[in-house]
């Protein structure tokens, strides 16, 4: 189970130290959302955050792009040294050569499915990607409540990756919080964006070792399904 504090929910003033708490809290991956205005209605970090942030943790840098040209940010994100790129499937015909660009980066590939969006777009997919991340919250705005309604796409994701035998992550992203995350897992998440049921904790060890244990505790098991 893989736990990943979004940066969205951080201090913005204190950008160098709520990274640094990151790493050390016991996380995963460090998550940055990257919204251009366009795709929607809000505007965020560019990849001079990522270069800051690289040197200051350890952890994986997953960029999740928000954009309607994500093409223009693979590059300045990869020289950042990012680890994952993320890009959504509502994208159209630019998923593919996007993928396949991501990855000639040497970064892992990811796609992101909004709440509305059919999960019949992402299926071709599924042998392209490291990461599939179902939005659960219609993506903008942090702080947002679960959406209970985007549980059936991750037990979609689970049957698929469990009947093509595939190994990409099913993350989920949106109102993560002790509860929900726990429902995540039982549907089959094993990878967890979560910003303000993190960041807004006095501890961050101890919130990420909270979350763990919820979603450790609740996680499908593969081995009876």
């Amino acid at each position: 189970m893989i736990i990943a504090p979004s940066l969205l929910a951080a201090d913005f003033s204190k950008f160098g130290r709520e990274i640094a708490r990151v790493d050390q809290s016991g996380a995963d991956w460090l998550h940055l959302d990257i919204m251009d205005g366009h795709f929607v209605p809000n505007i965020s970090f560019g990849p001079e955050v990522a270069r800051m942030a690289r040197p200051l943790t350890r952890k994986k840098i997953d960029i999740h792009l928000m954009c309607s040209r994500p093409e223009i940010l693979l590059e300045p994100f990869a020289k950042a040294q990012s680890d994952q790129i993320t890009v959504h499937v509502e994208l159209g015909d630019q998923v593919g050569p996007l993928l396949w660009k991501i990855r000639s980066l040497n970064n892992a590939a990811a796609l992101a499915i909004n709440p509305p969006t059919p999960m019949s777009l992402v299926e071709p997919f599924l042998g392209q990607i490291q990461s599939l991340l179902i939005m659960t919250v219609n993506p903008g705005f942090g702080g947002q409540p679960f959406i209970r309604e985007t549980l059936p796409k991750i037990e979609q994701a689970f049957r698929w990756r469990q009947e093509r035998r595939l190994n990409f992550h099913i993350a989920v992203d949106g109102g993560v919080t002790l509860e929900s995350a726990a429902e995540c897992a039982r549907c089959g998440a094993d990878v967890f964006v979560s910003g303000s049921a993190l960041f807004k904790q006095r501890s961050l060890p101890r919130a990420v070792a909270a979350m763990r244990k919820t979603v450790e505790k609740n996680k499908r098991d593969i081995d009876r399904r």
